[in-house]
């Protein structure tokens, strides 16, 4: 299989910040749609419902918003998003860094799975809040009732109102959702990439073309697993204060009106962004980790 890469957590982090910045641009208008769809008002019958469908819900969008109408609320997760996935990387080259005893000998499965939880843990400082501001800007924008005039006015009047407590709102949910999904989704990736990679060369010479498909690949298998405690958290995070009594209720609400389908809204949007979103994350995270290679080999 030719040799093992170094692992270096600084160049994770660094290169992390850019394959973020890739994702966030490539998948923010289907994760517009998704959150829509997730928190749309329960209606009795599909005339009725406020978007039938992803394409439905892609057509109002554009039609009452215009184009920039797929981007609303990317201003909290543009802020987060480049550090979040700098974090996430580093999280998992640490993880990978504290297993590794011998440079020469590969991780385990298990190992690797471990490593996406710990970037699974240490991203959540930063996504909680900036899923919460942005799932609020997203749903805001699709009733017409705009209560907040932008991200960081958001997170001042949730701050004023009940404190840091309001602005962490989810992250338990966030937590349930990303610390299993990272566990699948970096296990997903570095599996794919030595299965891909030709006998007798390095994973780091790993084409384009399957670049894009064992990253496109791991942002899907790691939605299968995250959309259900996904939607949960966009309810949660996005209604009113009092609706709910705690994480079970909302669970127990969403069964009680909508079934056990009600857990996988949005899936049509969650997994037309899935591919491309992470198959962008990646490429931009090989590329930048090349690049760095290329300027300090010995960092």
């Amino acid at each position: 299989m030719g040799e093992l890469e170094r692992v270096s957590p600084l160049k994770n982090f660094l290169a992390g910040g850019v394959g973020g910045a890739c994702l966030l641009l490539a998948g923010h208008p289907l994760d517009t749609i998704k959150v829509r769809l997730q928190t749309q008002p329960k209606a009795s019958c599909a005339q009725y419902a406020l978007y039938t469908g992803t394409y439905d819900c892609f057509r109002k969008t554009i039609t009452k918003e215009g184009v920039l109408g797929l981007y609303k609320g990317m201003g909290a997760p543009l802020a987060g998003v480049a550090p979040m996935m700098a974090i996430s990387f580093f999280g998992f080259g640490l993880g990978k860094q504290l297993q590794q005893r011998d440079a020469d000998t590969p991780l385990t499965h298990t190992q690797i799975f471990l490593s996406g939880c710990l970037a699974g843990i240490f991203t959540t400082v930063i996504v909680a809040p900036g899923e919460r501001i942005k799932c609020l800007l997203q749903v805001q924008a699709g009733s017409g009732q705009l209560k907040y005039s932008g991200p960081l006015n958001c997170a001042i009047r949730l701050y004023r109102e009940q404190g840091l407590r309001s602005v962490y709102r989810g992250t338990v949910l966030t937590l349930i959702r990303d610390v299993p999904s990272n566990g699948l989704y970096f296990l997903t990736y570095e599996y794919l990439k030595r299965f891909l990679t030709p006998e007798g060369q390095s994973v780091s010479q790993l084409s384009t073309p399957n670049i894009i498909l064992a990253g496109g690949i791991a942002g899907i298998l790691n939605w299968t697993i995250a959309l259900p405690p996904d939607v949960l958290k966009s309810n949660f995070q996005t209604a009113a204060d009092g609706k709910y009594a705690g994480l079970v209720d909302v669970l127990r609400t969403l069964l009680r009106e909508e079934g056990p389908t009600g857990l996988y809204k949005g899936f049509n949007a969650v997994f037309l962004r899935a591919f491309p979103a992470n198959a962008a994350c990646f490429l931009g995270f090989e590329l930048a980790l090349k690049g760095l290679n290329w300027l300090g080999p010995s960092w």
